[in-house]
């Protein structure tokens, strides 16, 4: 089974995290969720409170079969950690599945991966992408490769589908 991360920080849209989180566990494979501090405690837009597994320093993008970055404004704050990018950028390096979802896109453009790609995301980081040279476009999911990019909350379905039609 896949051992899948989250990257997540505070300020994340509870849905966009659970949702994706629960798919995995209950699919059977791994959820780890990856921040800055192991053991730190972060908190959702809407309240809900998640236990940092492990932090982005102590683990590596060989480690993972997967990435996913919840939305909400937690992508602004993951964006800064050097570390969580890296496991991003080396993780779509590996060929290996990276799903960001809402504002999640900010985390894919600092790894530097959506440029000639084609993505979503909320509306209001299109301008961001495409700065980044990605190929925006205003769908519920999109697959370009290995890359797995849906706009809100409203999309978690079909986000949740694609990212596990394509864990090993």
């Amino acid at each position: 089974m896949a051992k899948v991360a989250f990257l997540l920080a505070d300020v994340f849209e509870d849905s966009e995290f659970q949702q994706p989180y629960d798919a995995v566990r209950d699919a059977g494979h791994e959820a780890v969720v990856v921040g800055k501090e192991s053991g730190k405690q972060v908190t959702g837009k809407k309240g809900s409170k998640v236990t940092v597994d492990k932090s982005s320093g102590e683990v590596r993008a060989e480690e993972f079969d997967a990435v996913v970055v919840p939305g909400g404004y937690s992508p602004d704050k993951v964006r800064t950690d050097e570390a969580s990018v890296a496991i991003a950028r080396g993780v779509h390096e590996a060929g290996k599945p990276v799903a960001a979802i809402c504002h999640a896109g900010w985390v894919l453009a600092e790894a530097d991966i959506v440029r000639g790609r084609t993505v979503t995301s909320v509306a209001s980081i299109r301008t961001d992408l495409k700065n980044a040279g990605a190929n925006w476009v205003d769908q519920e999911v999109v697959e370009d490769g290995n890359l797995i990019t849906s706009r809100t909350p409203d999309d978690l379905p079909a986000f949740c589908a694609a990212l596990l039609k394509q864990l090993p």
